[in-house]
């Protein structure tokens, strides 16, 4: 097949990804004993996350195909605006607005009437828990004595000053009743079994909404270790700087966690990741090779860890560069395409965007700056480079993320200053759509972090 123009192929990579990690489609896929209905009494499912909806419903579904009697099945699960609804005996709740990346009251009330649901099982039953990205924020239950503003308001600290996914959940884990195990621990079926769909590269269980499920009891050295590094731990709240000095002594040395656990309760618990990120990356190759691309496989630098956006916008621009060479010289269309999460330092007085939009902007700017830096001021013909949250979100803005191409260049031409200020005050969004690179998809029913996505045509 002929690569069409490079604008549509992106979309239709982009959608076959998204299909691939469908809720609906991941648990429908399931063995017939993932989930283990009978003989059982009461089935409670519980969870929270942007993918949490689907999940939810998909179990509902299974369930019944199951032969399994609604009324034996109960549960509530917490999302975000525009996704509630009842299934099959379930609670689906909103519980916080669209692009509020953030626990709220509503997310508190919610967790506390999961708590008491699994909390009132007996051996006999069965506990569902669907865990997805973005459940740190949607499943919440601060410790006495500590308000719900004031873990917000560490967490926000945390974000600002570049703080990755696993430094981030490490205090979240150690200012909550029911992250790092706590869900389970209060549970009181005889088995809890825990479907989780993955945002965090690597898929470790711990950190994953900051794993609700998992055996390993919070770390407040850790997280007071977290807020020093970060130079934040002035700035928490007492009560919160009380909690993590209880702790005496160094941060604890990393062990290894197993995902299937009893609790002191004598709940027995499994965990089984039915999609992540590498589920959309090789989706989405696929559907580069079948539109005609050839996938490169080596690049100048690999992606790293907790890498921030700027430095992933540029390279993806070398790796542009070398792919547009190679395609030049041989003839064929080339896609490069990547998972990951990068990090964005955000200044006091900062913009609109989000990390997709940084990293592609990050690209325009290297390629528009002066040589020996930059590129002279060019963006070559014949590349694309995109990034996108699969969530449909990216940062607190209705995009899902950017795209650069010799068009939206040309519409930027010569605001290399405007680009760079830009950069420098996290102000993505509003550049961006002024030079029509902003990609708007809404909520998508699923997250397993980002997709980037480069296009080089001879």
């Amino acid at each position: 097949m002929t690569p069409g123009p490079p604008r549509d192929d992106t979309a239709r990579i982009w959608r076959a990804a998204l299909a691939a990690v469908t809720p609906g489609a991941l648990v429908g896929a399931l063995p017939a004993d993932a989930i283990p209905v009978g003989p059982v009494g009461r089935i409670a499912v519980v969870g929270a996350g942007k993918a949490a909806a689907g999940m939810a419903a998909a179990v509902a579904a299974r369930l019944a195909g199951d032969g399994v009697d609604p009324r034996r099945v109960t549960g509530l699960v917490s999302v975000p605006d525009g996704l509630g609804a009842w299934c099959g005996g379930i609670e689906i709740r909103a519980t916080r607005p669209t692009g509020c990346n953030e626990p709220t009251a509503a997310v508190v009330t919610a967790t506390e009437q999961m708590l008491e649901l699994v909390g009132a099982l007996a051996p006999a039953d069965l506990a569902i828990a669907v865990i997805t990205g973005g459940g740190s924020a949607l499943l919440e239950a601060p410790p006495e004595g500590i308000a719900l503003a004031e873990s917000v308001a560490v967490a926000g600290a945390l974000s600002r000053a570049g703080a990755g996914i696993g430094p981030l959940n490490t205090v979240r884990r150690a200012l909550s009743r029911v992250k790092a195990g706590g869900l389970a621990r209060s549970c009181r079926a005889g088995r809890m079994v825990v479907l989780v769909l993955s945002d965090v590269i690597g898929d470790p269980l711990d950190l994953i909404a900051s794993g609700p499920c998992m055996p390993a009891p919070p770390d407040p050295a850790a997280a007071r270790a977290v807020l020093e590094q970060f130079r934040i731990a002035a700035a928490a709240a007492p009560a919160i700087r009380a909690r993590l000095a209880a702790a005496a002594g160094p941060a604890a040395a990393p062990r290894p966690i197993g995902p299937d656990w009893t609790t002191p309760l004598g709940c027995h618990v499994t965990h089984r990741v039915v999609g992540n990120n590498a589920t959309a990356v090789a989706a989405a190759r696929a559907a580069a090779r079948d539109l005609g691309y050839r996938i490169a496989v080596d690049a100048p630098r690999p992606p790293a860890a907790d890498e921030p956006a700027e430095e992933v916008g540029h390279r993806l621009l070398e790796i542009g560069h070398a792919l547009l060479t190679a395609s030049r010289r041989e003839g064929v269309a080339l896609a490069w395409i990547e998972g990951g999460e990068a990090t964005v330092r955000v200044p006091d007085h900062h913009g609109e965007g989000g990390r997709n939009q940084q990293t592609v902007l990050a690209a325009l700017e290297r390629a528009l700056a002066p040589e020996p830096h930059g590129s002279g001021g060019q963006w070559p013909e014949g590349l694309l480079i995109a990034s996108l949250g699969t969530d449909g979100e990216d940062g607190p803005t209705a995009a899902a993320g950017g795209v650069v191409d010799a068009a939206v260049a040309r519409r930027l031409a010569g605001a290399h200053a405007a680009v760079a200020t830009a950069l420098a005050r996290c102000d993505a969004g509003p550049l961006l759509s002024r030079g029509g690179g902003l990609i708007v998809t809404g909520p998508t029913g699923t997250n397993v972090a980002d997709l980037r996505v480069v296009l080089a045509l001879p």
